[in-house]
């Protein structure tokens, strides 16, 4: 049972919510091997509720010879256990014994999602319904994916087979934005293809993992296939570095990425990254401002604008900016910032005390350097306490200014006039990102059209659309590979070329060529 304070929209402070934090089983142990186990220290992270400043649970620290215990069993587990020699249609099961687990355990995905990271929890508790999607989804297309196919070969030989098999062992590491999520579209992939999994949890919001770690535990996934480790960034370098991890999967900022890809490209290992992203709205003539504002501010503030694909630099004619800057401002201006537990509350606070320090150090430098700032920008008055900002405009800003080109992570979105379409694609295209984008128009042949001639991994037309159900990932700095759909499950698998002098006796192998 477990009581904490709120606040309200009014500023009014009380204790409410009891049981809102679920009793994780094992918060002190790791799961490795399919069994809790100690850490190696006594070492605890401290898990902050954003909207209060306090501690409301912790959580081991696993360190650097934990990882190694981790990578240990994953290894075994693969080398020699039976995940990877199951039939794709016996993972697909298991798949959808994980899901089952999950959804019966949503709202504890939800509450923890919004005492880690602030998310609003209407919005916590309506998306979480949807994390069991990617399992079920991944276990569907493990049933149907020609892992084995026959082509033709030039060698003289009878058969060629082209065998796609798992990549081996696969280091998940996930942010903290959106954790339970984003953990779907790396361990489901990982675990249809038939690889090995370590999930590293970010410090700052590690209960989706440990929830995860429960439900493995709960179906009898077999030992060693998901392991779960908490831990801070030092030690989680060792997972990354670590060569009997055949593949690393990260998502989070283009830096971290950056170095990720130095370590793991060294030794030759394979990586997915899902990294940083400045996008942009392109809002045409043909379609209006105050619809266009609407639409654009109700996604900037889902969980408080802390979206890589969030729409942040909206480009607009030039005789049409003060308009749609004011539309803009008067859509935020209707925005309630508060508990996220309050049901009147549409934005919750940033979900760390350095990422409200990250925002508001923008929004200060913008301002010093004659930035047009056009609403919010500050600390709601009415809150004391808690990783709170307004959501915040500015207007007629220069495409080269560090507002427009490094990404924020928060609710601050930057209006910028062009000339003509031509120059608003240049615009959009201007940039080191290149992971979504979005064009406002009622004309479907002109938004094909320009999307055609975007730099970026997605193009949404009249709103921000992602769907992991088809690809999801960046151009550039954006990042490297896709998540979601059969796309995802790709980078999962290596190709194996197998050249035969007859056709094979073994029926099963048989029945899947013919297949």
């Amino acid at each position: 049972m477990v009581v904490y304070r709120t606040i309200s929209a009014n500023g009014e402070e009380h204790e409410t919510l009891m049981n809102l934090a679920p009793e994780l089983r094992q918060p002190h142990h790791l799961y490795i091997g399919g069994q809790w186990v100690s850490p190696e220290t006594d070492a605890r992270i401290a898990i902050t509720n954003p909207a209060t400043e306090d501690v409301f649970a912790t959580v081991a620290s696993a360190s650097v010879n934990d990882i190694a215990r981790a990578v240990s069993a994953a290894r075994e587990a693969f080398d020699t256990g039976p995940w990877p020699r199951l039939s794709p249609q016996e993972r697909a099961g298991w798949l959808d014994r994980l899901a089952d687990g999950i959804d019966a355990r949503k709202d504890d995905f939800a509450a923890f999602w919004s005492l880690e990271m602030g998310i609003v929890h209407k919005l916590a508790s309506m998306m979480s319904g949807g994390i069991s999607h990617s399992y079920r989804s991944y276990a569907r297309i493990a049933e149907q994916f020609a892992f084995e196919e026959e082509r033709p070969t030039v060698t003289g030989a009878k058969l060629g087979i082209l065998v796609r098999e798992p990549v081996g062992v696969v280091g998940a590491i996930v942010p903290w934005n959106a954790p339970a999520m984003l953990t779907a579209t790396k361990v489901a992939p990982a675990l249809a293809a038939g690889c090995t999994v370590i999930l590293k949890a970010s410090p700052e919001a590690p209960g989706h993992a440990l929830l995860l770690a429960e439900i493995a535990e709960d179906i009898g996934l077999p030992a060693g296939v998901l392991n779960v480790v908490t831990a801070d960034r030092g030690p989680s370098e060792a997972l990354v570095s670590d060569e009997r991890v055949d593949k690393i999967s990260f998502t989070g900022s283009s830096a971290a990425g950056r170095r990720i890809a130095s370590i793991v490209g060294g030794r030759m290992g394979r990586f997915t990254m899902e990294l940083g992203g400045k996008s942009a709205a392109l809002v045409l003539d043909d379609y209006g401002v105050e619809e266009a504002a609407k639409a654009i501010s109700r996604r900037a503030i889902d969980m408080t604008g802390q979206v890589c694909a969030a729409l942040t630099r909206i480009i607009v004619s030039g005789n049409r900016h003060d308009a749609f800057v004011e539309a803009m401002a008067g859509a935020f201006a209707r925005v309630t910032v508060g508990n996220p537990f309050d049901p009147d509350t549409r934005m919750g606070p940033l979900a760390t005390g350095r990422q409200r320090d990250i925002v508001t150090g923008h929004i200060d430098a913008a301002c010093a350097s004659g930035a047009k700032l056009v609403s919010g920008g500050r600390r709601p008055a009415h809150l004391e306490r808690g990783f709170y900002i307004e959501p915040t405009v500015f207007g007629e800003v220069d495409p080269a200014s560090p507002l427009a080109r490094e990404e924020i992570f928060g609710p601050v979105l930057s209006v910028i006039p062009a000339r003509d379409e031509a120059h608003a694609v240049q615009l959009a295209n201007d940039t080191i990102f290149g992971l979504n984008n979005a064009v406002f128009t009622h004309d479907v042949d002109k938004a094909y059209r320009i999307a055609r001639q975007l730099r970026s991994g997605t193009v949404g037309h009249n709103g921000m659309r992602v769907d992991y159900t088809i690809a999801f990932g960046g151009f550039k700095q954006s990042g490297v590979g896709r998540e979601g759909g059969v796309e995802g499950l790709m980078p999962y698998l290596e190709t194996k070329t197998v050249i035969l002098q007859d056709r094979p006796g073994n029926a099963a192998i048989s029945r899947e060529l013919q297949s």
